[in-house]
C-alpha cells in the first residue's frame, strides 16, 4: 500500500498478528454486528515467536475487546453499496459497514472470555473462519460508548421489528429437522428472522424471484418461499449445489458438502 504525497512517499504496511478460528465458513452463518451475548466460543490464535504473549499481559481484566481485522475475501471496493437494511437505495460506502471498502478493514467488539498464552477465547463474532486479525484493543465503556449519538440514514428506517408471520410447510419442517438433528445445521433460524422483517427481493439480502416463488440464498443452502399479504410461507429447503457437482471428487471444498449430499439423496 502506498500513499503518494508531493514531498514524500511513505509505505504503509500491515501484517496479520493472528487468525480467527470460528469454524464458520459462510457469511450467512454469522450475525450482523454481534452483541456478544450469545453462548458460543471462538478463538483468536496469535502467531508464534512474535512476543505476543507479553503483549497480552493485563488484557484479561477487560470484559470486551476490539478486533481489527481484514476482509480477506473481498478484492474490489465500491464507492456506493446497497445495504441489506431498508429500501433498495445505494449509500456511500463510508456511511455503511459494508466490506467493499478501499482498505477492507473490519472492526468488531467481542466479549473476552479468557486469555490462554497466545490464544484469546472470545464470544460471538461476525468473522468467518481464518479471518486475519490486524490488532487488538481494549474496549473502554466510558470512552467507546456514545448511546445518544445520531445514526444518520439509519434513523430513517422504521426499525427491524417483525412485520410478517413466517409459517413452515410440512416438507420444510421435515427438512429443517433432518439438518438440525443429523448434521447440527440450523438453516432456518436466521432465515426466518430476516424474512419476518422484509421478504422482498434484494440482492444484498440475497433474495430473488424464481418463477412463481421467491428464493433466499442462505450460505450453502437455499430457502424457497412465497408471500401473501403479511404471511411468508417457507415451502422447502434445497442444497446450493446439484448432486452431481457435490459428488465430484475434485469439489471437496464446499461448505456442508456431506450434509448436502445426504440431503439430496433423501430429497432428490
Amino acid at each position: 500500500m502506498k500513499w503518494i504525497d508531493a514531498e514524500y512517499e511513505p509505505v504503509l504496511r500491515a501484517e496479520p498478528i493472528g487468525f480467527l478460528r470460528s469454524g464458520k465458513k459462510s457469511k450467512f452463518s454469522l450475525p450482523h454486528q454481534p452483541a456478544g451475548d450469545a453462548d458460543e466460543r471462538n478463538v483468536v490464535e496469535l502467531l508464534p515467536r512474535k512476543q505476543f504473549e507479553q503483549a497480552l499481559l493485563d488484557l484479561s481484566g477487560f470484559e470486551r475487546i476490539w478486533l481489527l481485522w481484514w476482509f480477506h475475501r473481498h478484492r474490489n471496493w465500491k464507492p456506493q453499496v446497497l445495504p441489506p437494511r431498508g429500501a433498495r437505495k445505494k449509500r456511500g460506502v463510508f456511511a455503511t459497514r459494508s466490506p467493499h471498502r478501499p482498505n477492507p478493514i473490519g472492526l468488531t467488539p467481542v466479549r473476552l472470555v479468557r486469555v490462554e498464552k497466545r490464544r484469546l477465547v472470545v464470544g460471538e463474532v461476525d468473522l468467518v473462519d481464518g479471518t486475519p486479525i490486524l490488532d487488538i484493543k481494549p474496549y473502554i465503556p466510558a470512552i467507546d460508548s456514545f448511546p445518544g449519538s445520531r445514526a444518520g440514514w439509519l434513523e430513517e428506517l422504521s426499525g427491524e421489528a417483525p412485520r410478517f408471520r413466517v409459517l413452515l410447510s410440512a416438507p420444510a419442517e421435515a427438512q429443517a429437522a433432518f439438518l438440525e438433528d443429523e448434521w447440527e445445521i440450523d438453516v432456518l433460524e436466521r432465515a426466518v428472522r430476516k424474512l419476518a422483517v422484509d421478504p422482498s427481493p434484494h440482492c444484498t439480502r440475497r433474495i430473488r424471484r424464481q418463477g412463481d416463488e421467491l428464493l433466499m440464498s442462505c450460505g450453502a443452502w437455499r430457502v424457497y418461499f412465497s408471500v401473501a399479504d403479511d404471511v411468508v410461507r417457507v415451502l422447502r429447503i434445497a442444497p446450493g449445489y446439484p448432486h452431481a457437482y457435490l459428488v465430484d471428487p475434485g469439489k471437496t471444498r464446499i461448505a456442508d458438502r456431506q450434509a448436502q449430499i445426504a440431503f439430496s439423496v433423501r430429497w432428490p
